[in-house]
């Protein structure tokens, strides 16, 4: 297969010149798609080398995945009203399950400033200062959101310029204020679906509105976002849209998919051809806001629905059949659930833990994949040229020899990693 190397949003990705998944063929579980854990292997794997004393004895344990595994957390997190114990498992479980995290809905404009001029940031504060304090990189969702009932009637009563002036300004406002702490923005989220700025404003206010963050904020990252495109529904729409803010000179510095307008199952085929058409435009593709089962299912229709052990156990084998696919994909950098606890999650079925913090066997299931087949922990001994190699995922590590230990990042850009303990 030919492959390209091109500059990535953290590192260089290799998007085949083909689509990657073409062997895979059509059906109802991953397991019937022959080459899937080969391209794991291709694109989430390297190699540590290691330079030690003969004989020595070496462990190589994975600390952190390159790849995000994220979640959303809520604004309840930051606010008086979650019990202290509850913030206190809250914070646990997520350590435990998630190296990546995006606002729910704290940097939202309605809920940062309901009424014109009384703006709020603590929300943002607290999560923002959590997530740097455990070193996770945090998406901000979302600068603007053009669809028409999610906009403050403040908003909509100014007029043409006052409007675009209240625009500039936050942009450049929220942007300056945490310049180089966001990993990346959501720019105005699900243009596709309405663009409430561009029918009052004009086609070029989206790039006004990139041109103001990056007057706040030059290194910012930022990204489209939109739903219904991983089903294929409005994959055409949302590829004419890039390409129209991509000639427009737009800086999109990636593309966001949302993961939950399925049902209890999802489209195999139709997720993989999605990624596949998406990756020609060579930009970083992160899987926004995935729930599983998602928002076309009766789970959502009615949130007080509890799974029988059978729906359980289908349930664990689909988002892990979900999982597979994404990571599998060379142009998908990261995954992030929109809620993993059923006691602040919009989908309550889809999460990882129950109300009570018991594991469902989603949760399970999630855990052994990620932490367990996707988890490198290996040991040995230097042979007698001293050199020990392991082929490791993507990531950070704990190498240690002979009781010596150093904490190393293994990525597509530096493979193979060579570790020399004898300097």
């Amino acid at each position: 297969m030919n492959i390209t190397v091109f500059p990535g949003l953290n590192r260089l990705i290799r998007v085949p010149l083909v689509p990657v998944l073409v062997l895979f063929l059509a059906g109802a579980s991953y397991g019937q798609f022959p080459g899937i854990e080969d391209s794991i292997a291709k694109y989430r794997k390297g190699t540590i080398e290691i330079k030690a004393s003969r004989g020595a004895q070496i462990k190589v344990e994975q600390i952190r995945h390159e790849f995000w595994f994220g979640c959303a957390i809520t604004s309840s997190f930051a606010s008086p009203g979650m019990p202290a114990e509850t913030r206190k498992i809250f914070k646990e479980k997520f350590l435990e399950n998630f190296n990546s995290a995006v606002t729910e809905n704290a940097v939202k404009w309605p809920s940062m400033e309901p009424r014109k001029g009384e703006v709020s940031y603590a929300e943002v504060d607290t999560i923002l200062k959590w997530t740097e304090d455990n070193r996770i990189p945090l998406r901000a969702h979302n600068l603007f959101w053009g669809i028409s009932k999610f906009i403050q009637p403040w908003v909509k009563s100014l007029n043409d310029e006052e409007l675009r002036e209240t625009i500039r300004n936050r942009a450049e406002t929220v942007t300056a204020r945490y310049k180089g702490r966001f990993a990346e923005y959501d720019l105005n989220n699900e243009m596709i679906h309405g663009n409430y700025y561009e029918e009052r404003l004009g086609p070029d206010i989206t790039k006004q509105m990139a041109q103001w963050a990056h007057t706040g904020d030059p290194g910012a990252k930022l990204y489209l976002n939109d739903y219904d495109i991983l089903t294929g529904n409005k994959l055409p729409e949302y590829m004419a849209q890039i390409r129209k803010f991509l000639k427009q000179g737009v800086p999109v510095a990636g593309i966001g998919v949302q993961g939950h307008l399925h049902a209890e199952t999802f489209d195999r085929q139709a997720l993989r051809n999605a990624l596949d058409s998406l990756a020609i435009f060579h930009l970083p593709i992160r899987v926004t806001e995935f729930n599983m089962p998602g928002q076309r299912s009766s789970f959502y229709t009615d949130r007080d629905l509890v799974m029988t052990p059978e729906q359980e156990k289908v349930n664990a084998r689909e988002l892990t059949d979900y999982y597979r696919i994404c990571f599998a994909h060379p142009a998908v950098d990261g995954i992030l659930m929109w809620g993993f606890w059923a006691g602040a999650n919009w989908i309550p079925s889809s999460s990882l833990y129950h109300r009570d913090w018991s594991i469902t066997e989603t949760g399970q299931a999630y855990r052994d994949l990620v932490f367990k087949e996707w988890w490198t922990r290996e040991s040995g001994t230097a042979n007698k040229k001293g050199n020990y190699s392991a082929t490791a995922f993507f990531g950070q590590y704990r190498v240690t020899v002979n009781g010596v230990t150093r904490e190393v990042e293994l990525t597509q850009k530096n493979d193979p990693l060579v570790v020399d303990f004898l300097k």
